[in-house]
């Protein structure tokens, strides 16, 4: 393949997820003018990202598998046409249900599509020119996260032919066939290994339900008055999980193929970096979205308004992870601890600039908080991934970076619903000192997380592995691995 068909064909695969990666953000500023339009309580502003991210992680654990028995291209193409359709579903939706239910077909589409990215990316590249290819890819992710905010809000704006927000699902089809064009013709179609392995059906089918059973309850506890038969969804969510871990030792000792090699949870530094994504991706899920319904339902911020207005937290992340990217291999997992500092410090200063200036609060005021959190934040999201997957052992690579993956991903959805059920029990009348107040608790709720989080570092692996690139942002929800280079 020529060198200019191969970066055609790079086009379409980065393509795949760069649409993933916003659409992962970019209803989070829409959320309140969605409700708006469509009706329903708050807990539908929950739903908008959570419905998202909890496909996300049910899929992702069978998602690589696909590639592997069906072949990268063609799962990733069925991905990208499924997303696309679910698009569309999304900018017609008549109803808060049918745009969660399209939402939640875009994550499972999502978890089907990013698994093949880096594969075939290899597939397209000699490895003395992946550097090029990761050179390009890397920076074009950090882009996205930073401008979803913005081109949601903008779309929202310019209101093109009075579509409102649902140009920011609009936007998905033409940029999708075109990516799906391309893909179809110039991406190789590498033969199948033959696998005789079986999908471990029964497996996903527990992982799902209990982490359904997990965020449902978060979300819809508030507006359902948590009945009883919600909080025995949360018991069920724990019950249903622990079966999962019996069935997958089980399936392991019976000669099967699991979904998930139960030996890597022996190893501490593993099971450490779980709980670290637990804790800090959960604080991530929530924070953004709390700031966007805080200015444009309790200030009455417009969506452009409030995205300039959060898009500093999200450049001040992509100048993060530069700095961490640079120094990880020197400072190992004491970059986490700078990083979580100073996100704390960025966030309390947030609190303190809501309570200083109440009602009159202005961009200007939370430029300098925002910036200072969001460095903090992009400075734990470069080295997690690696420095988590440090003492995982070659042949558990494959499963680990799946579960650290999903984790995340669903991490995302608790963190939505949890941070999003603090904010809307306090906010109360609806009055504008209810939103504040609520905002300021949220806040320092997130620093909580922030705090364990920082507990938990010390038992992570004081070293990253090492990685080919080190710069791919994997940790990232949504972000598939980068390529390993193993000790």
């Amino acid at each position: 393949m020529s060198s200019s068909k191969r970066w055609l064909a790079f086009a379409a695969v980065i393509t795949a997820s760069v649409m993933d990666l916003l659409d992962s953000t970019i209803a989070q500023v829409a959320a309140p003018s969605i409700r708006l339009d469509l009706g329903g309580s708050y807990a539908v502003i929950e739903w908008l990202t959570a419905a998202y991210a909890l496909a996300m992680a049910a899929g992702l654990l069978t998602g690589g598998r696909l590639g592997d028995r069906y072949g990268r291209k063609r799962v990733l193409l069925t991905g990208m046409a499924v997303f696309i359709a679910a698009s569309a579903a999304c900018a017609a939706a008549a109803t808060s249900g049918e745009l969660i239910a399209a939402r939640a077909i875009q994550g499972l589409a999502g978890a089907v599509m990013l698994p093949q990215v880096i594969g075939l990316i290899s597939d397209l590249f000699e490895p003395r020119e992946m550097g090029k290819a990761f050179a390009v890819f890397s920076p074009v992710m950090g882009l996205s996260a930073m401008l979803g905010p913005i081109v949601s809000g903008g779309l929202i704006g310019l209101d093109l032919l009075g579509t409102g927000w649902r140009m920011i699902f609009l936007v998905n089809i033409p940029v999708g066939l075109g990516a799906l064009a391309a893909g179809a013709r110039w991406l190789p179609a590498i033969p199948v290994r033959a696998n005789g392995a079986r999908f471990d059906l029964p497996g996903a089918a527990l992982a799902a339900v209990a982490m359904f059973l997990l965020v449902f309850p978060l979300v819809q506890g508030r507006d359902l008055g948590w009945p009883g038969w919600l909080l025995g969804m949360l018991a069920a969510s724990v019950a249903v999980l622990a079966g999962f871990g019996w069935y997958q030792v089980r399936r392991k000792r019976a000669g099967g193929t699991p979904l998930i090699e139960p030996g890597i949870f022996a190893n501490r530094g593993y099971a450490a970096g779980i709980g670290f994504s637990l804790a800090f991706v959960s604080s991530m899920g929530g924070i953004v979205l709390v700031f966007n319904v805080l200015l444009q339902a309790g200030l009455g911020y417009t969506p452009w308004h409030s995205a300039i207005t959060t898009a500093p937290w999200a450049a001040g992340a992509f100048v993060g992870s530069a700095v961490s990217g640079m120094t990880m291999g020197r400072l190992g997992r004491r970059v986490l601890h700078a990083g979580l500092v100073a996100e704390a410090a960025g966030l309390l200063a947030l609190a303190g600039v809501l309570r200083a200036t109440g009602a009159g609060v202005s961009t200007a005021d939370l430029l300098g908080p925002m910036i200072v959190g969001g460095i903090g934040m992009g400075m734990v999201f470069v080295p997690l991934f690696d420095i988590a997957m440090a003492g995982i052992r070659p042949h558990e690579m494959g499963s680990a970076s799946g579960v650290l993956q999903t984790v995340n991903s669903l991490s995302m959805s608790t963190g939505v619903a949890a941070l999003g059920a603090v904010f809307f029990a306090i906010t109360g009348t609806r009055h504008i000192a209810g939103y504040l107040s609520a905002a300021q608790w949220t806040v320092l709720a997130t620093a909580g997380l922030l705090a364990t989080a920082f507990a938990i570092a010390f038992w992570l692996p004081r070293r990253a592995r090492e990685t080919a690139p080190a710069a791919v942002p994997a940790g990232q929800p949504g972000q598939p691995e980068p390529a390993i280079a193993t000790r």
